[in-house]
């Protein structure tokens, strides 16, 4: 049935409700999950000026996907917990965008994302991750009610 599994996060609170209900399926069908997470690019001075900022035997931690970083662990932990099996993916850019690329180079039967800016009119605006997600999926996606 599903042997794959990519579910996007962003660390808020829909966002880990996808991520729960993704973990429970992923462990009823034994499937692996992809875990996807995007960032906006930092320019160079931005992170110059934060590495000044944290001591000098710790600044090697301030980088572009350090928050995106953090997100993806502290999730993969809770499903490593849970017994299933996880990889996750730091991407730039455009959160749909990451969740549909890391999808197809994995090969994925199954996409899960929340449906949060799905209700009312907002559901029609171009900038809506699971809309576009569900328009553009090289595969099945299930949209969870998280509002």
């Amino acid at each position: 049935m599903f042997g794959s599994i990519v579910v996007g996060t962003d660390g808020s609170q829909t966002a880990g409700e996808a991520v729960r209900q993704a973990t429970d399926l992923a462990k009823s069908v034994g499937a692996k999950v992809h875990l996807v997470s995007a960032y906006e690019p930092v320019s160079n001075t931005r992170l110059r000026e934060e590495q000044q900022e944290v001591p000098r035997d710790l600044e090697w931690m301030v980088n572009v996907k350090e928050d995106v970083n953090a997100t993806l662990r502290e999730a993969s932990e809770t499903l490593s917990e849970q017994g299933v099996q996880v990889d996750t993916f730091a991407r730039e850019g455009d959160p749909a965008d990451a969740i549909l690329d890391v999808a197809e180079e994995q090969g994925a039967d199954l996409i899960v994302v929340g449906n949060k800016g799905m209700t009312g009119a907002k559901r029609f605006l171009l900038g809506s991750v699971p809309n576009k997600v569900s328009h553009h999926a090289p595969c099945s996606v299930m949209i969870i009610r998280t509002t």
